[in-house]
């Protein structure tokens, strides 16, 4: 006799639903232009790209100022039935897939742009406050008060760290998600340190341990020199 704890059976993978190029095209086109709506993952320079009967959305990697190689970030997978007809993967840190919806094309682009967590990206979070801003660089739309907390100057209410390094510091979207092995790991970033001439940054990532308590993470630093910033982990 077995004891012990029965675990279920998990659910089978839907099937992968085969597409002419005809409807390939027509999805990628659709995809395509729904992450165009977003003004994080056009910063980003965001692409979909079909291969294998999947599509996987990419965004380049950012070493020196220039773009050395691209990276998945999330793969949508067209499957068989008409109630949900894509299926939207993550990857983990040891390069496996999860899923992490099922839904129309605007319901997996929508997960993706809005993802505050950082399983594709973290910065869910501005990407809407760009939308409500006239022109996404809103003079005083951030102010910085003591112990570098950060509030929206019209409310006072708290804002994001990378809302705070966008509109407040004026870094570039592609440095601000450049972290991506933190905000994989769903650390939420904080800003900890600005010297006086704000010219320099540090960001600390952390996150709960659910079995010791207490919080762990790392810090990067954002420098700007000669005009430009740069990222220092």
């Amino acid at each position: 006799m077995r004891w012990g704890r029965q675990w279920p059976d998990r659910e089978p993978r839907p099937k992968v639903q085969r597409l002419s190029k005809e409807q390939k095209d027509k999805i990628l086109q659709s995809l395509n232009n729904e992450l165009s709506s977003s003004p994080v993952m056009v910063a980003l320079n965001s692409k979909i790209r079909a291969l294998r009967g999947r599509f996987y959305v990419e965004k380049p990697i950012y070493i020196a100022d220039e773009e050395d190689e691209r990276e998945i970030i999330a793969r949508i997978t067209p499957i068989e039935g008409k109630k949900n007809p894509l299926l939207l993967d993550a990857k983990k840190a040891n390069e496996n897939w999860y899923e992490v919806t099922r839904g129309s094309i605007k319901k997996v682009i929508n997960q993706i742009i809005n993802d505050k967590r950082g399983t594709f990206h973290g910065l869910g979070a501005l990407d809407s406050s760009i939308r409500k801003t006239e022109d996404g660089q809103k003079q005083n739309y951030i102010e910085m008060r003591e112990n570098y907390r950060f509030v929206y100057s019209s409310t006072g209410e708290e804002c994001t760290a990378q809302e705070a390094l966008y509109y407040f510091f004026g870094i570039p979207i592609p440095l601000i998600a450049e972290p991506r092995e933190y905000y994989l790991y769903h650390r939420i970033p904080k800003i900890i340190e600005v010297n006086k001439e704000r010219t320099e940054v540090i960001v600390e990532f952390t996150k709960l341990d659910m079995y010791y308590g207490g919080k762990f993470g790392d810090t990067c630093m954002y420098k700007k020199e000669h005009g430009k910033w740069d990222i220092y982990e």
